[in-house]
């Protein structure tokens, strides 16, 4: 429910934020395994009322990856009230004689804003019956609230269910530190997971570095670059 780059693409109602054109690429290691590292592209691209954004994602290797893509759209409709729209495209390929399946799919977000400091968000992704679904990718809803706590720090919750999983809760700080600098930190009933980053503004470029934890797994790193032209 926190206005940016990469959450636009969590909820597209966050999109209609944007009154910039802006670029991001990121890269995640999970547990420090090449095989399992994703890397992600994006852009934002404001259209009057509406801001569009177009995602691209690979993860894994020669022998077995995932893609997918999406086209999403965010629009203010009104003060308080913000929607937006993502269609996505997914693929997932195997070496050999495993079958390759291809799956289309979409997703949505509203934002309330009640006052200047609290924002209500809620997301719902793969509204498919499972009836009509050609392949297995689960559908999920979340439901998150965030406030301002001051000028220099942002507190959220959200509690997520999707389908053959069990109810996750989710949450996490964001603290202006210093001029430009960010400090966060979150945590995650899924693996008892807790995540800890900072981000960096130099004009028109952010950089963020991520770490989550796992309680068997290990550590997972993230890199993110984000552009914006005003």
């Amino acid at each position: 429910m926190k206005s940016g780059f990469w959450s636009s693409f969590q909820n597209q109602a966050l999109l209609a934020d944007h009154k910039a054109f802006s670029a991001g690429f990121n890269y995640e290691s999970r547990f420090n395994i090449s095989e399992l590292g994703t890397r992600t592209a994006g852009v934002i691209i404001p259209a009057g009322a509406t801001s569009l954004g177009i995602v691209y994602s690979y993860f894994g290797y020669s022998q077995f990856r995932r893609e997918s893509a999406g086209l999403a759209c965010g629009l203010r409709l009104s003060d308080k009230i913000s929607a937006g729209v993502q269609v996505d495209y997914f693929s997932e390929k195997a070496a050999g004689e495993y079958d390759n399946t291809q799956m289309v799919t979409c997703e949505a977000g509203l934002l309330f804003k009640p006052g200047e400091t609290i924002t209500f968000g809620i997301h719902v992704f793969n509204p498919v019956p499972g009836s009509l679904r050609k392949s297995f990718l689960p559908s999920s809803l979340r439901v998150g609230s965030g406030i301002e706590l001051s000028d220099v720090l942002f507190a959220g919750a959200e509690a997520e269910m999707s389908s053959g999983k069990n109810l996750v809760f989710r949450t996490g700080f964001e603290y202006n530190a210093a001029k430009n600098l960010f400090l966060r930190g979150g945590f995650s009933s899924e693996n008892t997971s807790f995540s800890f980053g900072l981000g960096y503004l130099f004009r028109s470029v952010r950089l963020d570095l991520s770490f989550v934890t796992h309680e068997k797994l290990g550590i997972s790193s993230s890199v993110s670059l984000v552009f914006q032209i005003k």
